[in-house]
């Protein structure tokens, strides 16, 4: 072989390597980008709605929830698309995403959980470490064609809340957190019924940090109205409880509050309290607050 026919072979070699090596990362971003401009079906889910006390409210969902998880299924109950975002996502509320032609099940779900929510089914979610925040669903038909399409959709608050609020005119020196343990509600949601999914024990540890006397946790309700029975404890820094407090049949309704409002540790009021609340995105107004002394 000719010393000029070698040369000729070794810089069509190099030249071949270098044309399959230079562009994979444009040739990436020229997919995803393509992607995105080729979807059919994007969903706005910017704002949370509701009526109240006559008057439509509305505001950003990222003031509300920091995470949102999206599952589509088909016909027949499988998992065709997944979406996750967080708030700090540039695009945290607009999904976009390409779809066959067909009718599926579409779920939404908008938390502050830690992490990632797991919808299995249009029948179960769940969440990381089985702890319930403020959370909203969207369960409905998406119906799919050949043409581009874009929906604002309105999500609807699937929790209740328990608001304990302290009346005690001196909080023990050594208190470090409040502990609750509570039966009656659920960690799961069932975006299909709207409730809770399963029956549940649900912990939830809060700082009792100087001058802090309201806590509040969340539950799912397995129907409209439901009960909680809840053990409170008061611990300190080591975990030894300075005070106990059961409250039985606690009635909870889903998107409303129930305040308990009294001394804790005996000791007396330090007066009445205002009434407050939690405001949302798909309006964030809960419906009421149902206000219990003990």
């Amino acid at each position: 072989m000719s010393k000029v026919r070698t040369f000729v072979l070794l810089l069509m070699a190099a030249l071949a390597v270098a044309a399959c090596e230079q562009p994979i990362i444009g040739e990436a971003e020229a997919s995803e980008d393509a992607e995105h401009s080729e979807a059919n079906v994007i969903l706005h889910l910017s704002q949370f709605e509701q009526e109240d006390f006559g008057t439509r409210t509305a505001a950003d969902i990222a003031q509300i929830c920091s995470r949102i998880n999206i599952a589509v299924f088909d016909s027949e109950g499988t998992k065709v698309k997944s979406v996750s975002q967080k708030q700090s996502d540039s695009e945290y509320g607009t999904v976009a995403m390409t779809l066959a032609s067909g009718t599926y099940q579409l779920v939404v779900i908008a938390h502050n959980g830690e992490g990632s929510a797991t919808i299995t089914s249009t029948e179960v979610v769940s969440f990381a470490n089985n702890k319930v925040t403020d959370t909203f669903y969207y369960y409905g038909d998406l119906i799919v064609t050949d043409e581009p399409q874009e929906y604002d959709l309105t999500l609807t608050r699937a929790v209740a809340m328990f608001r304990l609020m302290l009346t005690d005119e001196e909080m023990p020196s050594n208190l470090a957190k409040m502990w609750f343990y509570y039966t009656g509600g659920s960690s799961t949601f069932s975006p299909a019924t709207g409730y809770g999914a399963k029956q549940s024990r649900q912990t939830e540890t809060r700082t009792a940090a100087d001058g802090v006397t309201t806590f509040e946790i969340y539950t799912m309700p397995h129907e409209e109205n439901d009960v909680l029975n809840i053990i409170v404890r008061a611990l300190d820094a080591n975990d030894d409880v300075i005070k106990e407090r059961t409250f039985d049949n606690v009635p909870i309704t889903r998107n409303q509050v129930t305040r308990y409002t009294g001394s804790f540790f005996g000791n007396g009021s330090k007066g009445s309290t205002s009434e407050g609340s939690l405001r949302m995105t798909a309006d964030p107004e809960w419906d009421s607050v149902n206000s219990f002394s003990f």
